[in-house]
């Protein structure tokens, strides 16, 4: 699962977030460039699972500009590509 999130997050068109990530984003003083950086460099926080509509779930962790930042990710796929959605950022 790590693989694949850095590989995705390279191509930042490929991650979307939702209006409560940016929302908590603007609350706690994170940047997107925190939140790519944690995606490409970070490690799993909290174990991967998978939810009720069959997306892969897991929270990644990274230290960045002094701060501590975790974002919780999941996977989406479809029959053409995957991506990343950004659920929220503490």
């Amino acid at each position: 699962m790590l693989r694949i999130i850095r590989e995705i997050a390279e191509d930042t068109a490929r991650v979307m977030f939702s209006r409560h990530a940016k929302d908590r984003m603007k609350e706690r003083g994170f940047t997107s460039r925190q939140v790519y950086a944690c995606l490409r460099r970070g490690v799993i926080y909290e174990p991967v699972h998978q939810d009720v509509r069959g997306d892969h779930k897991c929270t990644l962790r990274h230290l960045c500009a002094g701060d501590d930042v975790r974002v919780a990710v999941a996977l989406k796929r479809n029959s053409r590509s995957e991506w990343i959605a950004v659920l929220t950022v503490f």
